[in-house]
């Protein structure tokens, strides 16, 4: 079953197509490849802190999820995680493929390229298993937040579902992917301290949450309560 779709006005609504969720689908996808592409594995020190360089943009994939969630509901947000996921083992495998080809002979870039793409499986699995909790407990939360809250304060539980949702991605990647390569030291520091930058930044981002929130709600004509939403991950959803 899916949520109840209402109409801003209130009044209930049948399932419809919606004018921009595949683009916000596309965006979704886009900026959760290119966090685990170009930030996962580098260590950074500004000021002081040390984090990884992925928390620069991959908070917004927490954003955008939580604009899906909020404004097209949970089963709608659960596509755009299978796609995620779908997305991110494919680019795993192309990195693999494309590293192992022999490279051409005067080609001196084979070592800066398995430097740059050549992550090890551990941080492949961790980045995609991290992803897929991360998100759908990030959702989950928000989904059951709008029902609790009545769809009041905004803010409370886009924050309150990053909390969750980052806390459970940051426990499964770090460790999966660097105990053992980084000092346990260093894993609980960037562990700890980037939940707490991605926490931050979705704090931040709270007022662009709300503009984009409210834009999207009155462009589409709807708002989603997941009241009778299969929270299941594996349920089958409806196409929009």
């Amino acid at each position: 079953m899916t949520g109840t779709i209402q109409n801003i006005d209130g009044v209930s609504g049948a399932r419809r197509h919606f004018r921009y969720f595949d683009y916000v689908m596309a965006a979704f996808v886009a900026i959760l490849l290119l966090s685990n592409l170009i930030g996962a594995a580098k260590l950074a020190t500004v000021g002081g802190f040390t984090f990884g360089a992925g928390i620069l943009f991959f908070p917004l994939s927490y954003v955008i999820g939580d604009v899906l969630t909020e404004v097209y509901g949970y089963a709608n947000a659960r596509r755009c995680v299978w796609m995620g996921f779908g997305a991110l083992i494919f680019m795993a495998f192309m990195s693999y493929v494309v590293v192992a080809m022999p490279p051409a002979e005067g080609w001196d870039g084979q070592a800066a390229y398995e430097s740059v793409f050549g992550s090890t499986w551990r941080i492949v699995a961790a980045s995609v298993l991290a992803f897929w909790a991360g998100e759908f407990v990030n959702s989950f939360v928000l989904a059951k937040m709008k029902i609790i809250t009545q769809g009041k304060h905004l803010w409370a539980r886009t924050i309150g579902s990053t909390v969750f949702g980052q806390g459970v991605d940051s426990l499964i990647f770090y460790p999966v992917a660097f105990l053992g390569i980084w000092t346990p030291q260093q894993v609980l520091t960037v562990m700890v301290t980037n939940w707490l930058l991605k926490v931050l930044w979705e704090a931040l981002l709270t007022p662009v949450t709300y503009a984009v929130v409210g834009w999207f709600k009155h462009r589409e004509g709807v708002d989603v309560y997941d009241t009778g939403t299969d929270f299941s991950p594996f349920a089958k959803t409806e196409a929009v």
